[in-house]
């Protein structure tokens, strides 16, 4: 198969993207054409954005032969700068100043024929993607979205890491069966696998032994955030909050990489503080206030012990490789249909609204 390889990590580095080198390796020694065209720098958490009015700049990039302990943006962008081409290809890289999302549109639009691309893989991505809470705000998810609404056969990759040890032949085991799982879903021995705008997001745990543990389908965990789980209110910084686009993408990769650690690792962030909510504080809505992003995962991992068996994340919590199958669009709810009758104007209760939201035909009523 001709493949388009895509990711939300960026080029190679242990730091940050210590995956997409060695799965490109994989994918070649499986006899696969593989063509990479991803994000110049870390663009995690971004969903399926693309920039608008931002003018997007591409830059070759010739691959080392190891995965380095960081990107360095001067290094391997140059034919004479090369170190071997590591990834067995005399084609470079394309490195985009964009999003995941973006990445998929100009190579499928610009850099090849559309219809000689077989399949589209997003990943494999530094940490798991599973449950509705990471997938809908993973930019591997959003750059497979990107490639399904396309009209493209597209797939999701992650790797749930449990230790920042970079093990080379369990990384490699890891990534010879998800080339397995993915090429089971191309093949569609079933012929029922594709159409529809379905893809799939695939989560296999880094462990030693996952190919002899079972893949199994399973079904998103529908779970949610509590109030306060995403952003921390942090004193004001001294900096000039106008810094370069280096030093943010620095530290932007920073804090994305101590999030993967709590994630994976089971650590959790710092306590927050319940300052303001709804006013409390009386100048809270009369001054200037400062935000971190700091996610609190303990709701995420509760939800997912709550949930038990046929989850994508329980199947990654108990060492299987999670498959599952999702569509690419919003699609609407059933039953909801006809007229909406308001009932001259009347106010809704509280309850009366979560009684309608859960009777279709009730909400027809209101």
């Amino acid at each position: 198969m001709h493949i388009l390889v895509t990711n939300d990590d960026g080029p190679p580095s242990l730091q940050s993207s210590p995956y997409i080198l060695p799965f490109v390796h994989a994918l070649r020694a499986a006899g696969h054409k593989v063509t990479i065209v991803i994000p110049d720098a870390q663009r995690s958490w971004i969903g399926k954005a693309h920039i608008v009015g931002a003018e997007i700049h591409s830059t070759p990039y010739w691959p080392p032969e190891r995965t380095p302990s960081a990107h360095d943006p001067e290094a391997q962008t140059a034919r004479q700068q090369r170190d071997g081409g590591g990834d067995g290809d005399a084609r470079p890289w394309i490195l985009l100043s964009s999003t995941p999302a973006t990445c998929v549109q100009i190579a499928l639009s610009h850099y090849l024929d559309t219809h000689d691309v077989d399949l589209v893989i997003s990943g494999p991505n530094y940490g798991r993607n599973t449950t509705a809470v990471f997938a809908l705000s993973s930019g591997t998810l959003g750059a497979a979205l990107e490639a399904a609404v396309c009209g493209h056969r597209a797939i999701a990759l992650s790797f749930a890491f449990s230790s920042r040890n970079h093990d080379d032949e369990i990384i490699a085991e890891t990534c010879r069966h998800s080339v397995r799982v993915c090429e089971y879903l191309a093949a569609d021995a079933g012929g029922n696998f594709w159409g529809e705008g379905r893809l799939y997001t695939i989560n296999t745990p880094v462990v030693a032994g996952v190919a002899s543990k079972p893949t199994i389908w399973t079904r998103m965990l529908q779970n949610s955030w509590k109030r306060g789980a995403c952003f921390q209110e942090i004193p004001a910084s001294s900096e000039d909050p106008t810094f370069s686009d280096a030093a943010h993408d620095a530290n932007a990769a920073a804090e994305e990489q101590m999030t993967r650690v709590q994630t994976e690792e089971g650590g959790k962030p710092p306590p927050q503080a319940d300052e303001g909510r709804n006013g409390q504080q009386k100048d809270s809505w009369e001054r200037t206030r400062h935000f971190k992003w700091a996610p609190r995962f303990t709701d995420v991992f509760d939800s997912v012990e709550a949930a038990g068996p046929g989850t994508d994340g329980w199947s990654v919590k108990v060492g299987e490789t999670s498959v599952t199958g999702i569509y690419a669009n919003f699609k609407h709810v059933q039953g909801l249909e006809g007229e909406i009758e308001l009932g001259g104007g009347q106010q809704v209760s509280l309850g009366r609204a979560k009684a309608a939201a859960s009777s279709p035909a009730a909400a027809e009523r209101l």
